[in-house]
This record gives C-alpha cells, structure tokens and sequence, in this order.
C-alpha cells in the first residue's frame, strides 16, 4: 500500500450544472478527512474546490490552498484553509500544488482543470513523478476524455500503457483506495526518430 498523506485535487472553481457533481465533491472530502488524508488544492472557496475544501475541515481534516495573487478576484481564496499558499503565478501554483502532494485527483472542471491534469501526467509518461493520478468520474464526465486518449494511441501518438496513468473511477472512496494500491507503471523508451 503506497504511503499517502495528502492528495491534490484538481476541479472547477463552478459547481456544475448538476447536483451529482457537488455530492461527490462533499463525498471525496469525508472520504479523505476519514483516511487522515489532506487536502492540497487551488485554495478557492467557491464552486467544487470549495465544497471538498469546507467537508475535509468540518471533518477535522486539513486543507493546503495555493493560489497566485491575482486570481484572488476571480476564484475567490477560501480564508479560513488549515494552510494558504499565495504565489506569484499559475506556474508557481503548479509546481506548488504537485510537491506537497502524494497522488492526483481530477474532479470535473473546465479548462483550468484540464490543464493541470495533463501536466501532472504528461509529468508521470515523462519520468518526472511516479505519483498515482485519479479521474473522478462523476455522470461519467470523463468518458470522452478517455475515448479521446484511446483515440490517441489508435493514431499512433500515444503508448497503450500511458492509459494506465489514469485510474478511472466513479466513486469516491474506490478512487482513493485505488490510489493507495497504485503500482507506477513501466514506461517503455520514448518514440524518437532519428535522422
């Protein structure tokens, strides 16, 4: 069982146009505070990122915000966090975000979410973490995503194995167990051609 005391969780600063996606968010934070696990996040008290922030504290979890200075308008900072990061840029926050943190969770979200996604795991096909990264995919939000990336492979841009940097899962508590039971997984060499 791999040793996790803190998971950083991606997911929109909206709650999404359905209630299934705020009930998953309240679930991932009872789910995490129960393991004793923190909460590393984008440190907003609004939309998804708020709710699983607010349900790991009220728990008596902690919860580790990050946020550059000049989102603190848009995405409104959660003032009363266990721990608030402010940085200077979204480059910062990142970097932030992925070395206070054991593994991945990617809720739904929108843009913002999809971009640090694909950096924590084109950072695992690359070798620069072997951290588990989890897809929690509520009302099957991610199925085209991964129809997308299956795509991929078929056109030849990606391995089949990159697959599996992505646990896919629907509910919470089996996403975070499956986390815990991650083995990394093999890498073969990068595709180079050589002229």
């Amino acid at each position: 069982m791999k040793d996790i005391k803190r998971i950083c969780v991606y997911s929109g600063s909206n709650p999404g146009n359905h209630a299934e996606y705020e009930e998953a968010a309240v679930r991932l934070g009872e789910v995490l505070a129960a393991r004793g696990i923190d909460l590393v996040y984008g440190g907003a008290s609004v939309g998804l990122m708020g709710r699983v922030a607010n349900q790991v504290m009220s728990r008596g979890g902690k919860a580790i915000g990050v946020m550059p200075t000049g989102l603190f308008r848009g995405e409104v900072a959660h003032t009363r966090l266990s721990e608030f990061h402010e940085v200077a840029s979204m480059h910062e926050r990142k970097k932030m975000m992925a070395d206070l943190s054991d593994a991945f969770i990617s809720m739904p979200g929108g843009l913002g979410t999809y971009d640090e996604l694909f950096e924590a795991a084109c950072w695992s096909q690359i070798g620069v973490h072997n951290k588990p990264i989890g897809l929690l995919n509520v009302r099957g939000f991610y199925n085209p995503l991964m129809a997308m990336l299956e795509h991929t492979v078929k056109e030849g841009f990606m391995r089949e194995e990159n697959l599996e940097l992505l646990i896919v899962e629907s509910d919470p508590e089996i996403l975070v167990e499956r986390l815990l039971h991650y083995v990394p997984v093999q890498q073969g060499q990068k595709w180079v051609e050589l002229t």
